[in-house]
């Protein structure tokens, strides 16, 4: 039997890494992005891994589009077993000039819509006594930087529901744990530099030294595979114990 996978924000960065692992090893996946050619990319993975994929492109700010794409998901495949709230958006300022829209949108997109997503899940993963919920988080859900407000805030927010659920989930085969990673190089991290590099009044060769990896042992940014690797691990029928936890991969950042 394929598994079913839906993941949020998968048609670029961390997600599209994530997608691929898990086509190659068999999952049928619900592709989800903001991509033009979203439909394209999911239908490339699919004939190269020949698995099955479907693509939506709703907008993860409105719970009942998010609600709608859990839905699809199951009428298309006919089961979800693995839902991955990846998605998310950044915006980098000194709070007192935090524009009050990028607030709202960053805990809407981060945070809320991982709920929305995981309370329609519940119904399917509870029938079918099994769930595997992955919440993609980051070292930031444990760490606080400066200038990130409402990043921080989401993704201290995702850990402690991913422990919530991990509980919940217990009596059902459901598990829920959250992947914390350092920086990746993905789009989203990208431009984050030259907002970083007007914040600190530094180059952004500086921002990419001196700011982003200043804290990690290794400097260097974690690899996607890492994280497509840990949560394929996550995903596994033998992962029945490992549940309200947090996975950390960012170059010995919070060992300090």
């Amino acid at each position: 039997m394929n598994r079913v996978a839906l993941i949020t924000g998968s048609t670029s960065g961390i997600g599209l890494g994530i997608a691929k692992q898990f086509a190659q090893n068999g999952y049928h996946i619900m592709f989800h992005g903001l991509e033009s050619n979203g439909l394209e990319i999911a239908t490339q993975v699919g004939n190269k891994n020949n698995v099955k994929t479907a693509f939506s492109n709703v907008n993860l700010m409105q719970p009942d589009q998010v609600e709608e794409l859990v839905k699809k998901t199951y009428d298309i495949f006919g089961r979800l077993d693995v839902l991955v709230n990846n998605a998310g958006i950044q915006y980098v300022s000194p709070i007192d000039e935090f524009p009050n829209d990028k607030y709202e949108a960053i805990i809407a997109i981060n945070m809320n819509a991982a709920f929305y997503a995981s309370k329609a899940a519940w119904k399917y993963m509870k029938e079918q006594n099994f769930g595997r919920i992955i919440n993609i988080s980051s070292v930031h859900g444990l760490r606080a930087s400066e200038y990130k407000t409402a990043y921080v805030t989401a993704k201290h927010g995702v850990i402690g529901m991913t422990k919530v659920l991990g509980l919940e989930g217990a009596p059902y085969n459901i598990t829920c744990n959250a992947i914390c990673p350092g920086y990746v190089r993905t789009p989203l991290v990208e431009k984050q530099i030259p907002d970083q590099a007007k914040s600190h009044n530094m180059s952004e060769e500086e921002v990419i030294n001196k700011v982003m990896l200043k804290k990690q042992a290794v400097k260097s940014f974690v690899p996607v595979e890492a994280l497509a690797d840990m949560a394929l691990l996550l995903a596994k029928e033998t992962s029945s114990t490992i549940t309200g936890s947090e996975f950390v991969l960012d170059g010995g950042w919070t060992a300090q």
